[in-house]
C-alpha cells in the first residue's frame, strides 16, 4: 500500500461522521467523495478541501495554500485548499471542515443544473 493510499484510508476514516465517504484513485492521488460528489483531494500526502467564494477566506485566513499543478510551465490553481492540521488530528475539527467542503460540492452541483 502506498503512502498516499494509506493516508487516503485515514482521511476516509476521519470523515465518516459526515456520511459514507470513500476515495477513488485519480491522477496519481485520490479524490474524496460523498454521494458521488468530490469534496476533497489528496496529493503528496496532503489533504485539500473544496472551497468557493463563501469558504475561501476560512482557508486563506489560516495561511492555507490552494492546490496547484504545472501545465505547460504555468501554475494552475484549483478551488481546493490545504486542510488545517487540526482537522487531521481531531474528529470534531474534521467534521466541521469536511462538512464545509461537502457544502461547497453541493452548491457547485446545484449550480450546474
Amino acid at each position: 500500500m502506498t503512502k498516499n493510499t494509506e493516508f487516503a484510508s485515514y482521511v476516509v476514516e476521519m470523515t465518516q461522521s459526515i456520511g459514507p465517504v470513500y476515495s477513488k484513485r485519480m491522477f496519481g492521488g485520490h479524490g474524496i467523495f460523498l454521494e458521488g460528489l468530490m469534496f476533497g483531494l489528496i496529493a503528496d500526502k496532503t489533504l485539500y478541501l473544496k472551497a468557493d467564494k463563501e469558504s475561501k477566506n476560512d482557508f486563506t485566513d489560516l495561511g492555507l495554500e490552494a492546490f496547484s499543478y504545472n501545465k505547460k510551465g504555468k501554475a494552475m490553481k484549483l478551488s481546493y485548499f490545504q486542510a488545517p492540521e487540526d482537522a487531521l488530528e481531531n474528529l470534531d475539527e474534521m467534521n466541521v471542515w469536511a462538512n464545509k467542503a461537502y457544502g461547497v460540492a453541493l452548491r457547485a452541483a446545484a449550480n450546474k443544473k
